[in-house]
């Protein structure tokens, strides 16, 4: 074989090579880019906790009506873009269910409070609220910590 011709070969090689290895980098790239912003469950939760301390105010003014206008947005809280949704439930794995579990019975916990400041029954709003903030607790106590320590050690 002569000189040229395994410079050129090298070259194409080289060329081949480079292009195959960063054919990879925009996906890297992004997968690290999506890692360094802040998941949007830090928001939603975050809302979360403002609607559920709105609805401690309301409770203390025996607002009821308040009650129920604020109950639904934490049953009914907006969920997480599908790809962060899958991003979550993959480091879940499967303790995917169990939290799943949490939030549907933290939905029903809102509901059962909406339905209680409808009526305007104070005793059934204390209990439905309590009932609540034990389904929150609950998914906290199991997910929090290992959520926080997942995707944003470091930061």
């Amino acid at each position: 074989m002569s000189h040229r011709h395994s410079f050129k070969t090298s070259i194409t090689l080289l060329a081949i090579g480079t292009a195959l290895g960063s054919a990879g980098l925009p996906v890297w790239a992004a997968d690290q880019a999506d890692k360094a912003k802040p998941l949007e469950l830090r928001q939603i939760m975050h809302d979360l906790g403002k609607n559920m301390q709105s609805i401690t105010d309301a409770i203390s003014n025996e607002d009821w009506d308040k009650v129920a206008n604020v109950a639904p947005l934490i049953g009914d809280h907006p969920q997480p873009p599908l790809t962060e949704k899958l991003r979550i439930l993959s480091f879940l794995g499967t303790n995917a269910g169990k939290f799943k579990g949490h939030d549907d019975e933290t939905g029903l916990a809102a509901q059962a409070l909406e339905q209680a400041g409808v009526q305007h029954d104070g005793q059934a709003v204390i209990a439905s609220f309590a009932k609540l903030q034990s389904t929150c607790l609950a998914c906290h106590q199991s997910f929090r910590k290992s959520l926080i320590d997942h995707f944003y050690k470091g930061r």
